[in-house]
């Protein structure tokens, strides 16, 4: 059976000043964020990888990463597919100046054409740890009745940033902490004395919390007809109230399906220190959390040699 990850490398990087976030080597040998991510996932089961990406940025990612992520998969039997998240692939027409991208939703039905089995999504500029790897692929290689996706589930206070603000879902767990019955999209989280908060609101820094690590089982996934329907009402409401910024967001539409009792969320719960590259100044931290990584014995300085 495939099991497929796949990896959203088409954001714009915004809050990083305008660069290739994604492509910012953080490794001993310039690794970047999303080798390690793709490591992990072969080392855990996964088989197929797609890269969401744009156009543009397609001969920059293939010479950073592309070619040395195919040449590994090639000799462990592992499919890689490109496609491209494209700003006019949409069922209506974009608005008169609307450049920026639709969103993480957006991303998965991308590669829409691709995906026929399970598979999970992640950012392509998070870190996650091997821990929630093997708990997704173990998840997803389970038969699952019903509208049941599964999330890793993060602590909020292992998630923020020392350089500002970030963007997380809080999820609502309910006892035992197995199961998500809400996820709000709360942006504007930063670091206090006491924890965190947003917007001047405090938070339970032991809050779990989504980093777009998303599993959704089946064969096809069932939840790929819902994030279509879904995109098609987002065209009818939200982008006429605000064309020119408002986005199609996996968590917002993940929330609204739990409102209304539409999936199950399933946390897949990981202790595991979440790190990346939100901000230019968040890059020093991040080589050296690799560095002590591979100091621990965690990964090969070679990073694809132990696979």
């Amino acid at each position: 059976m495939e099991v497929t990850l796949l990896i959203m490398a088409a954001g714009l990087g915004s809050r990083y000043g305008g660069g290739i976030k994604q492509l910012e080597p953080v490794g001993l040998n310039d690794e970047i964020i999303m080798d390690y991510s793709i490591h992990d996932a072969i080392e855990a089961g996964f088989n197929k990888i797609i890269f969401v990406i744009r156009k543009d940025i397609e001969a920059d990612f293939k010479e950073r990463i592309g070619d040395r992520v195919e040449a590994v998969c090639a000799t462990k039997g592992v499919k890689v597919v490109y496609t491209f998240q494209d700003i006019n692939d949409i069922p209506a027409e974009v608005p008169e100046g609307r450049t920026k991208p639709w969103g993480t939703g957006h991303a998965v039905l991308s590669a829409k054409e691709f995906i026929d089995g399970p598979f999970a999504v992640i950012n392509a500029d998070d870190y996650y740890g091997k821990t929630a790897f093997v708990q997704m692929f173990d998840w997803l290689s389970e038969p699952h009745e019903g509208n049941a996706i599964s999330m890793a589930g993060f602590i909020l206070k292992n998630t923020l940033s020392d350089n500002g603000a970030v963007t997380r879902g809080i999820c609502a767990v309910e006892q035992g902490h197995t199961h998500a019955t809400d996820v709000i999209e709360t942006r504007n989280i930063v670091k206090t004395p006491n924890g965190a908060e947003a917007n001047g609101v405090p938070l339970d820094p032991d809050y779990y919390v989504s980093m777009n690590f998303w599993g959704f089982p089946g064969q096809p996934p069932r939840y790929m007809k819902m994030l279509w329907d879904g995109f098609v009402n987002f065209f009818e409401i939200d982008v006429p109230a605000n064309p020119m910024k408002s986005e199609y967001l996996l968590p917002v539409h993940i929330g609204g399906l739990l409102r209304k009792n539409k999936v199950s969320l399933k946390v897949l719960e990981t202790p595991d220190t979440w790190f990346g590259v939100t901000y230019a100044e968040d890059k020093d931290y991040v080589k050296e959390s690799f560095k002590a990584l591979i100091d621990a014995g965690v990964y090969k300085e070679d990073l694809y040699s132990d696979l």
